[in-house]
């Protein structure tokens, strides 16, 4: 489901740990670890069953996540220790002298970054998927990591930092009210707290480059929001009114140097164009027009803040040049590597850029540019072993829905199906149709490794920005309005037949699968539309709307209203008997074919009673299901023991619905807490290999 609150763009990426996509106390002893003894590996092509090994793909990649310190001196990434995902630092002229900072054995750190002072860096870290986020900080020249939110049952953000305030964090905790994320100042070297402001139901908090509270936005009870300025001490005034049908398409993207904001802004506009708006008079200056897509991107003067360049994202994405003086720039990265570029960091003289590239065949590469020089030195692959793949190419398409709305979708055919690259295999093959989660998120174009996965095992894949989706159009976004399993679904549909009719695929071997609201959209292919689809495979889906809106978050509070508009409203006997007609629950005597799931148990947005209220339901009627739950996981699978273990049983779970090869089972479960409450029987080969 979507993320309600969002921490400050660009300090905290909570990259996913699969490949691609992102504390110690003796100092001595890392420096004496480097990355190529905690993870050698010699690169690898297939398997002796001729398929690319599961492990290459889904496994823990050998590098992601990296940051360049504001210095420019040194580079952080995630790595392997002890085959888990930790905080690796190196100095950027020498990175053979990479040592291990950080000592997580459990889950793996998902995303760090620098902050302002370079002896420091800082990560979120929950428990067993429970979301209850920590931040801490780990001093890299002791290597100590120190709790900066040491609360029990505290879900904390990181709001801001500033060069100006190198040891100073602003961060979001809700102790006071679970509801409720109040702001405070952190000291990063003791940790001591000081409240700053406290939470009245914003949804997020905007500071500038002194760490100075400027605005509020805060959701309205219609589902809209407004951005609020402080009005002395205590008080507000609204400063922007942002109706129902904009405000999932407003995001802001920081403060220029005269504490304008920069906004992409849907008002008057069908996409969003970048504006900077006066916080004084609430006017709005357009920098550029809207592109069709969202922004994407915004590099702005370290310095100055001043808007260099923005990026829009329509199918692909498109670089748009502000300021004259990175022009060159931008030429001549063009011609550095292939794929999508980013500009990840800059350092504070703005002489050298962190730039990363993500083809759509393979993972991303970083690089470090020097501005003065124009030359580009290549840091990291992500990944030495899918470099040395040839994988197949993601292709963008557009395909029509039934009332002529544009799906912007990506398809991936099997390599040895497609000699020529065009999109169209030599003859229909099996198709899986994967199901983005949100709904209010969107399938972009790049390196996705379980569209390789599948296109290897001779699955073609296609991804479907279907109404709902953002970073898209407002049209796409809003009707989408409370038609989940009606027109949402709908357009899958087309999409289906967009693909059969273009002899993609085969009509009788087309599965569903997805996680979130993916994993509800395969559960009502089944249930909706049961003959449809060959099986589906619903990763942490809701299964009955009621009781998910039910047992939302309770720092959740500030979305019940876009809930309630956007889906179904769970407080009115009109609104529960729609959520009710909605859910997959309600029409579980329609399933016919086979359905897998997957859960943890630990997953506060989709509990697991969303999926123990199917089973049972299933097992009632005596209808087959395969149940496979994780006690230490929460929305996802991010242990990489644990994320192997379900993607060994749904390759078998596809090979017998779909009828395509799968790589044995072996010792993918060697590590992990898989259980398999129900239906072991029904997958090949999944009860001995659960017994061994």
């Amino acid at each position: 489901m979507i993320a309600p609150r969002l921490a400050l763009a660009g300090l905290l990426s909570l990259a996913c740990a699969h490949r691609v996509g992102s504390g110690s106390t003796d100092p001595a002893a890392d420096a004496a670890t480097t990355v190529a003894e905690a993870s050698p590996r010699d690169p690898a092509t297939v398997d002796a069953t001729g398929l690319v090994p599961r492990d290459i793909l889904f496994g823990n990649p050998e590098r992601t996540g990296v940051r360049l310190s504001d210095d420019g001196r040194r580079v952080l990434f995630l790595a392997p220790d002890e085959g888990v995902l930790n905080v690796w630092v190196a100095p950027v002229d020498d990175l053979a002298a990479a040592r291990v900072v950080t000592r997580d054995r459990k889950r793996g750190i998902r995303g760090a970054s620098w902050t302002f002072d370079p002896r420091y860096v800082v990560y979120r870290q929950d428990q067993g998927g429970d979301e209850n986020w920590h931040v801490y900080r780990t001093d890299i020249e002791t290597g100590e990591t120190l709790d900066l939110t040491p609360f029990p049952n505290v879900a904390a953000e990181i709001v801001g930092a500033s060069r100006k305030r190198p040891h100073t964090l602003l961060v979001g905790i809700n102790d006071r009210d679970p509801a409720r994320h109040d702001l405070h100042e952190v000291d990063l070297v003791t940790g001591k707290r000081v409240l700053v402001r406290k939470d009245e139901g914003f949804s997020s908090w905007l500071v500038d480059d002194d760490l100075v509270l400027r605005a509020v936005r805060r959701p309205t009870p219609d589902g809209g929001d407004e951005l609020l300025v402080p009005k002395g001490k205590q008080g507000w005034r609204v400063l922007l009114r942002i109706e129902p049908e904009d405000a999932l398409a407003i995001s802001t993207s920081g403060f220029d140097g005269r504490g304008n904001l920069y906004l992409a802004d849907s008002r008057g506009r069908d996409s969003a164009a970048l504006v900077r708006l006066d916080l004084k008079s609430g006017k709005a200056k357009e920098i550029h027009p809207e592109m069709g897509g969202w922004v994407s991107g915004l590099v702005r003067d370290p310095k100055t803040h001043a808007a260099q360049a923005v990026a829009f994202t329509v199918a692909r994405d498109t670089w748009k040049v502000l300021d004259r003086a990175v022009e060159p720039d931008f030429a001549a990265l063009a011609k550095v590597d292939r794929g999508e570029l980013s500009i990840v960091d800059q350092t504070h003289d703005g002489k050298r850029w962190l730039v990363a590239f993500e083809p759509d065949d393979g993972p991303p590469r970083w690089h470090l540019w020097d501005r003065e020089a124009k030359t580009a030195k290549l840091l990291f692959s992500a990944d030495a072993e899918l470099d040395a793949l040839e994988l197949a190419p993601m292709h963008a398409v557009t395909i029509p829905a039934r009332d002529g709305l544009e799906l912007v979708s990506y398809l991936t055919v099997p390599r040895v199906a497609d000699p020529d690259g065009d999109g169209i295999p030599n003859q229909p093959v099996p198709l899986v149709l994967l199901v983005h989660g949100g709904p209010w998120g969107r399938d972009t174009w790049g390196f996705n490794p379980t569209h390789q996965w599948l296109q290897d095992r001779g699955y073609a894949v296609l991804s479907v920005n279907f109404r709902s989706s953002t970073g898209l159009s407002k049209t796409l976004l809003n009707k989408g309005d409370r038609e989940w399993a009606k027109a949402m679904h709908d357009d899958l549909l087309d999409a289906v037949d967009w693909a059969v009719a273009r002899k993609v695929a085969h009509p009788d071997k087309v599965a569903i699968m997805g996680t979130s609201y993916g994993g509800y959209a395969a559960l009502v292919g089944l249930t909706f539309t049961p003959t449809t689809f060959a099986c589906g495979v619903d990763v942490v889906g809701p299964s009955n709307l009621v009781t998910l809106l039910e047992t939302i978050p309770p720092y959740w509070d500030t979305l019940k209203a876009m809930f309630a508009r956007r889906v179904g409203d769970v407080t009115t006997d009109e609104g529960r008997a729609l959520l009710r007609e909605r859910s997959p629950l309600t029409h579980v005597a329609k399933i016919e074919r086979p359905l897998l799931i997957g859960q943890g148990a630990n997953d506060p947005r989709v509990k697991q009673a969303e999926s123990d209220q199917i089973v049972a339901a299933m097992q009632a009627k005596r209808i087959p299901v395969t149940y496979v739950l994780f006690p230490d996981e929460g929305h996802g699978f991010h242990r990489p023991a644990n994320r192997l273990a379900f993607q060994a049983v749904t390759e078998a779970f596809l090979g017998e619905c779909l009828g395509g090869p799968h790589e044995p089972f072996g010792d993918d479960f060697a590590g992990s807490s898989i259980t398999v409450p129900a239906g072991a029987e029904h997958v090949g080969g999944l009860a001995p290999a659960l017994a061994k």
